[in-house]
């Protein structure tokens, strides 16, 4: 990401950079300077700096100051709500004329964090898609009102009720199928719609790193409901959501949300649904790895507590990730964008 952001600075084609910045590294980031760079060459450059990101508020005030100071225009997002959204925005012209290339991802825009927390992102040159983040970077400033999106699912306008249609939905399957990963699931309306999906015969697996109020296992309830979390060296960050039992036909999404009240009705996140064939496969590929693992996984149990998985066949989620990770960089194999 740092690359690309460096990449849109320097080149003269590029007309403006947008990108929300939860948490970085300070005014030393790589992206901080690249964004001050651009400014200096005359680029439109905007950046939504959260001042509530927990623990990072002294620092964000003084790299928003030197973002400011640049020449960058600066805001602090819409009243009432904190901004979760990872998503960048350039803006290019070209022969074609036009052309808006974008990321969303799962994780903050910061260099530190990246060394040790697991995330993935979608880059994207999709006219759609592109819209969609021009617009929600209008509502971010207050010049749009946008409630509707075609591509993108936004909290707080209506995320929540979109991902409890993607789990119905699955209930009119005969093999319906649904893998969650998250940080968190607390939200009691997504809670009761996979209990409603268990009971109607869908199978649930969820992954979940950190708090989970939903009990699964349990008689006439969950039954079909899986709950496990990986702990390892590094720490499990991707939100990735999949809808569907065969790949062809399988949905998947990634974003900023964890499903908790706080992040559907009180903040602003991004979730993108992935329809690359390759890049589905990725995300599939993310998904199954989880659920074989039997080194560093943990179950929840139908009373609440907790268990290791016992260890049969020897998969490390993480290290399997970091052999795939290896093998496409030696064989120079870069999945074409989305």
């Amino acid at each position: 990401m740092e690359a690309f952001i460096d990449q849109a600075a320097r080149d003269r084609e590029v007309l403006a950079i947008k990108q929300t910045l939860y948490r970085t590294s300070g005014p030393a980031s790589p992206i901080v300077r690249a964004l001050i760079r651009a400014a200096a060459t005359g680029k439109q450059v905007f950046a939504l700096v959260e001042l509530k990101a927990r623990g990072d508020e002294q620092a964000n005030i003084a790299w928003a100051q030197a973002l400011e100071e640049a020449g960058v225009h600066v805001v602090y997002g819409v009243v009432g709500l904190k901004t979760h959204a990872k998503v960048t925005l350039v803006v290019r012209h070209e022969a074609a004329g036009i052309r808006r290339y974008v990321h969303v991802g799962t994780g903050n825009y910061n260099p530190r964090t990246a060394q040790i927390y697991e995330d993935v992102g979608l880059l994207s040159a999709d006219p759609e898609l592109g819209q969609d983040v021009a617009e929600l970077f209008n509502f971010l400033t207050g010049y749009s009102r946008q409630r509707r999106f075609g591509r993108l699912l936004v909290a707080p306008v209506g995320l929540r009720s979109s991902i409890i249609k993607l789990i119905r939905e699955e209930e009119n399957h005969p093999n319906g199928r649904i893998v969650l990963k998250v940080n968190s699931l607390v939200d009691t309306e997504i809670i009761d719609a996979l209990y409603h999906a268990s009971q109607s015969g869908v199978d649930v697996d969820l992954i979940v790193r950190g708090i989970c109020c939903l009990r699964p296992g349990v008689p006439g309830l969950s039954e079909r409901i899986r709950v496990r979390s990986i702990v390892g060296r590094y720490l499990e960050h991707s939100r990735i959501f999949r809808f569907g039992a065969a790949d062809k036909d399988a949905r998947y999404y990634l974003g900023s949300s964890d499903l908790m009240p706080r992040n559907l009705d009180r903040r602003v996140e991004a979730m993108v649904p992935v329809t690359d064939r390759d890049l589905r496969r990725r995300l599939g590929e993310i998904l199954d790895v989880c659920l074989d693992d039997d080194v560093l996984a943990w179950r929840l149990c139908p009373d609440g507590s907790s268990e290791r998985v016992p260890t049969v066949r020897g998969v490390n989620a993480q290290q399997r990730f970091s052999e795939l990770a290896l093998a496409r960089a030696q064989a120079g194999a870069i999945p074409p964008d989305a």
